[in-house]
C-alpha cells in the first residue's frame, strides 16, 4: 500500500512536533522550530492542522488512540477467552497499564517523548490537553472499572474507583520519575526504565494495592464484604508474586 505525500508530510510534523514539545514544553514550542524540524513550510502546517493548538491536541490524539486501542484489544481477547466468566483482576489491571509501560519504555524516540508530554498535561495552564485526556481517559478506564467490579464483586464501586485512581498515579510516577528517583535514592544496578522489569515491580504493587482489607468506615453493611476480602488477602501468596499469583485476584 502506497502511503500518499499528504499522510507523509503530516507525520513528519506530527514526530517534530511532538519531539520539541517533550523536550521543551508545547507552550515554548514555536510554528518556526516545528516547520524547520519536519523540513515543511508554514502553509503546511497550517493546512493540515489549522493553528498552533490544533497541533498539540492532535500530538496527544494520536498517540492515546493507539495506546487506548492496544488496551481495549487486549480486554476484548481476554473477554472471549472467558467465555462469559469474570477475569482476574491481575489480568485487567495488567491489560490496562502494561501497554503504558511498555510504551513509555519502547525503543522509538517518538513513542518515548509521549510521556514527557503527558507530564507537561499535569500543568497545561489552558486546561486544553487535561481535557483532552480526561476525556479519552474516561471512556477506557470506564471499560476496565466495569470488569473490575465483575471480577470483584465483594468490593463497592467506589472503592474500585479509588484504586483504580491510585493505581494510575502510582504508574505514571513510576514511568515519568524512574530516573530521577534513581538518583536521588543512590539506587545502583538494574534501575532503568526495561519494560519486563518495570512492569513486574509495578503490577507487585499496583496488585497488593488492589488486595488491600476494605478501609474500615466504608460502612457497617460493608463488614462481610470487608471480611471477604481480608479473607482473600490472607489465602495470597506475598505481592512478590502478584503477576503470577494462584489467588482470585
Amino acid at each position: 500500500m502506497t502511503i500518499s505525500r499528504a499522510t507523509l508530510t503530516r507525520d513528519a510534523i506530527l514526530d517534530a512536533a511532538e519531539r520539541l514539545f517533550a523536550e521543551q514544553g508545547h507552550d515554548k514550542t514555536s510554528m518556526r522550530q516545528i516547520t524547520k524540524a519536519a523540513e515543511v513550510n508554514l502553509s503546511a502546517v497550517n493546512y493540515h492542522f489549522g493553528s498552533k493548538d490544533a497541533l498539540i491536541e492532535a500530538v496527544f490524539q494520536r498517540r492515546l488512540d493507539a495506546l487506548n486501542n492496544e488496551r481495549l484489544r487486549i480486554l476484548d481477547t481476554l473477554e472471549v477467552q472467558a467465555q462469559g466468566q469474570p477475569l482476574k483482576p491481575s489480568a485487567i489491571v495488567e491489560a490496562y497499564f502494561g501497554p503504558l509501560v511498555r510504551h513509555a519504555c519502547s525503543a522509538g524516540a517518538e513513542r518515548r517523548a509521549f510521556m514527557p508530554l503527558q507530564s507537561c498535561n499535569l500543568s497545561d495552564p489552558s486546561g486544553a490537553i487535561t481535557a483532552l485526556f480526561e476525556a479519552e481517559r474516561s471512556v477506557v478506564a470506564h471499560r476496565f472499572t466495569r470488569a473490575l467490579l465483575t471480577s470483584l464483586p465483594g468490593v463497592p464501586e467506589a472503592e474500585i474507583v479509588w484504586r483504580f485512581h491510585f493505581m494510575l498515579g502510582a504508574t505514571a510516577y513510576a514511568i515519568m520519575g524512574a530516573d530521577s528517583s534513581s538518583q536521588v535514592m543512590n539506587l545502583h544496578g538494574d534501575t532503568g526504565l526495561d519494560a519486563n522489569v518495570l512492569l513486574n515491580r509495578l503490577m507487585a504493587f499496583l496488585l497488593g494495592g488492589l488486595r488491600a482489607p476494605l478501609p474500615a468506615q466504608i460502612s457497617p453493611s460493608s463488614s462481610l464484604q470487608a471480611g471477604q476480602v481480608h479473607a482473600q488477602t490472607d489465602r495470597t501468596p506475598g505481592v512478590t508474586d502478584g503477576r503470577h499469583s494462584s489467588s482470585p485476584l
